[in-house]
């Protein structure tokens, strides 16, 4: 972990001493612009603004954090759960379940003052979302790409909110196993990432194990932005050229909903490597 940042005596007594600050004075309670929000006391990054809501409980609410980077401890008296930041297990607030404010019935509320907002501008933290088949071994392949910070496995592209693995799997509700990477753009970039993603699988299979086109195994990728977009067309030209049936969908990301527990980093809980893993040189 790298050095701590320094702390006035009212962050000390909210993060250190796990206090709160008083409802609808915190700086960013009604802050909605996009970046990213990132620890007070060590910067590592937590939530993004995409993920944040209006709750009306007079602190920043979010019904999402970045994948491995929030700690949830049972308070002493049983009763809530806290929340700290899992670098520097610095205290950020409460996390509530149940509520049904928001699709992924979630609120983190989180003091201000436990965080710093950075612009886009200023963000390197992006964020990437590809499917290709089965998430268990795609997900193993792109966690050791340096640069990848944090990844998770989850649905997207279909027409139900909040589908289940045994739903996604019936092929009734449209979603793909998708993959949902977290980077920084100055150590890896949106291309490195996407020829990983056309190397680790086959993008002339329009199904797969007698899918439907818009099956859950389908190779798609979910573009966050133009600049994504613009560079998934370039390297499928450039496969094309090389006379490769690329059948690979673009779409505009959607909402990601997590896949359950048992499905992340499931060949990591295994600790061992996946066999057969498909990589094949493409781009050179």
């Amino acid at each position: 972990m790298s050095k701590l940042n320094p702390l006035n005596s009212q962050e000390e007594r909210v993060i250190i001493r796990k206090g709160t600050e008083m409802p609808f004075t915190g700086e960013y309670t009604d802050l909605f612009a996009d970046g990213l929000y990132i620890c007070k006391q060590c910067n590592s990054p937590l939530y993004l603004s995409h993920d944040k809501f209006h709750s009306g409980c007079g602190w920043p609410s979010f019904d999402d954090e970045i994948p491995g980077m929030v700690k949830r401890n049972l308070d002493a008296d049983g009763r809530r759960v806290e929340i700290v930041c899992s670098t520097c297990e610095g205290h950020l607030g409460h996390v509530f379940e149940g509520e049904r404010l928001t699709e992924k019935n979630e609120r983190h509320c989180v003091n201000s003052i436990s965080m710093k907002f950075v612009t886009n501008a200023e963000n390197t933290l992006q964020r990437a979302i590809f499917a290709s088949g089965c998430f268990w071994s795609k997900e193993y392949i792109f966690s050791r790409i340096e640069g990848v910070l944090a990844t998770r496995v989850g649905y997207t592209g279909g027409k139900i909110k909040t589908p289940t693995y045994r739903e996604v799997s019936s092929g009734m509700t449209g979603h793909a196993e998708t993959v949902e990477i977290y980077y920084d753009k100055n150590k890896v970039s949106f291309e490195q990432l996407a020829k990983t993603f056309f190397e680790s699988h086959d993008p002339s299979v329009a199904s797969r194990q007698g899918e439907a086109q818009n099956g859950k195994y389908r190779s798609a990728i979910f573009y966050a932005n133009e600049e994504q977009r613009l560079t998934a067309e370039k390297l499928i030209q450039e496969l094309k050229d090389k006379g490769l049936n690329v059948v690979t969908q673009l779409a505009k990301a959607e909402k990601f909903y997590k896949a359950e527990n048992q499905h992340q980093k499931y060949y990591d809980r295994l600790e061992k490597e996946p066999e057969n893993l498909y990589h094949e040189k493409r781009f050179v």
